[in-house]
């Protein structure tokens, strides 16, 4: 058996690792301030058991609105003291105004701020252990690779991109027609792969190669062995789908069916009952809270955008059919008399109300007509203009799948990637539209929630 392996965290686990030593730093802390100062606001004891119960769903409940949990943010020594303060500001507050479940609002305002500060600096500590120590590089996963040498470079982008702590350190090339090296990652020898394996401690070998006859007979017997004495051979595409949350299309060729099996959340009368619901009764709060704000919406509109405020478009829906789409306006006049283009980041055709509009989310109001109508979902892949459908489907075979649902006013491709400006980014959102098809649960769905909250609380939209 495999003795030589260091010790590693898979995503999941350090996602876990971060909920658990969260709750736990801020339960220590506020143990050890009643004892200190005699702090009497929050006693835990077996009467009143339930307030730490409270307090651990808050903190998990915002932490996730406001990235904690995001390993990127989490590994980053700055961003994740914003998400700190973020999630202790609005944790307390929330904590505070709910007393029928926590203790009644003390008396004195000091307890407030020493309530405050307990659990900044207990979260502040333990993540910035979490940087200096769990993140660090003696906790990574080793990898290599066996590939194609042409495709090295995508190939440790995708998986290095998405998951901070997995580091690439060779590959077996296994098109023996190309023999170049590559300068960042070692070049392994066939006959040197379970040594090289052993020395570097490697967790396991991924193998991308798309030729069958680049494995050759020594190789076969070397991973053979590999396996015998422990080690972890996986294929690239469960690999690529597990770290990065998208399917890599571009890699499954004329198999992709095989690699793709419906989630059976897509047929499951009662799931997409409680949808259903669900959905009525956000639109109907989304409508409420529209009408609310409309006086402001029609001031900007007014001196801002200087026009219509309402217009449609066509888009395509569910099973290719075609409907309006409604939204406030938020580009000039005219927008598109030289024909359709792709919506880009900071696009000169946005007005500067429109701009505000869209990076608070506030244009998608109107949608919800659509989703009242049936047209559209409140989750699932953004719905696309025809035009834009015709021409990257010529490019991508697979990408009218997208149309086996409904399209959403949110979605995984939304949340995890900003707007498709060229062919590969709609590539890429491709990608993340399939994996949320393929695993459609109501957990990734309250996940798509708890991440469109985020973007339009930190005023992220585009």
């Amino acid at each position: 058996m495999n003795k030589y392996k260091d010790i590693h965290f898979e995503v999941s686990e350090r996602k876990i690792l971060l909920r658990i030593f969260d709750v736990i730093s801020v339960l220590l802390s506020l143990y050890l301030v009643g004892i200190v100062f005699k702090f009497n606001y929050f006693n835990i004891s077996t009467t009143n058991f339930y307030w730490t119960i409270v307090l651990g769903i808050y903190l998990n409940f915002i932490g996730s609105v406001f990235e904690m949990y995001n390993l990127q943010v989490a590994s980053n020594q700055f961003q994740v003291i914003k998400s700190i303060i973020l999630t202790s500001s609005i944790t307390v507050l929330m904590y505070l105004l709910t007393p029928v479940y926590t203790p009644l609002l003390p008396t004195n305002r000091l307890q407030i701020l020493i309530f405050y500060l307990a659990i900044f600096v207990a979260l502040f500590i333990w993540r910035m252990i979490y940087v200096r120590f769990f993140a660090s590089n003696r906790f990574s996963k080793k990898v290599i690779l066996i590939c194609d040498k042409e495709q090295l470079k995508e190939l440790v982008h995708a998986l290095e991109s998405a998951d901070p702590h997995y580091r690439v350190l060779g590959f077996v090339n296994s098109d023996s027609a190309n023999t170049k090296t590559n300068d960042k990652i070692k070049s392994i020898d066939i006959n040197n792969l379970e040594a090289f394996v052993k020395e570097n401690s490697i967790s396991e070998v991924v193998i991308a190669s798309q030729k069958t006859d680049g494995i050759t007979v020594n190789l076969y017997n070397q991973l053979i062995h590999l396996l015998e004495n422990g080690y972890i051979i996986r294929e690239y595409t469960q690999v690529y789908e597990n770290i990065t949350q998208r399917i890599p299309v571009q890699y499954v060729s004329r198999d992709f069916y095989r690699y793709f099996p419906f989630s059976r959340s897509n047929q499951n009368h009662f799931y997409l009952i409680i949808v259903r619901l669900f959905e009525i009764i956000f639109s109907l709060i989304g409508l409420l809270i529209g009408l609310v704000i409309l006086p402001l919406i029609l001031i900007g509109n007014l001196f801002g955008n200087r026009g219509k405020l309402f217009y449609t478009q066509e888009r395509v829906g569910k099973n290719g059919k075609i409907f309006n789409i409604v939204k406030y306006r938020t580009m000039v006049k005219n927008a598109e008399e030289e024909g359709a283009v792709f919506a880009t980041t900071n696009d000169s055709r946005v007005t500067p109300f429109g701009k505000i509009m869209r990076k608070s989310r506030m244009d998608e109001i109107p949608q919800f007509i659509n989703i009242l109508k049936g047209d559209m979902a409140v989750i699932g892949p953004r719905p696309e203009r025809p035009i834009f459908v015709s021409e990257i489907a010529e490019v991508m075979p697979f990408y009218e799948t997208r149309h086996v649902i409904k399209p959403g006013l949110t979605g995984w491709a939304q949340v995890n990637y900003s707007y498709g400006e060229t062919i590969d980014d709609s590539l890429i959102k491709l990608q993340y539209d399939l994996y949320y098809i393929k695993h459609r649960s109501i957990f990734l769905d309250v996940n798509i929630i708890f991440k469109t909250l985020s973007t339009v609380l930190l005023y992220r939209g585009q």
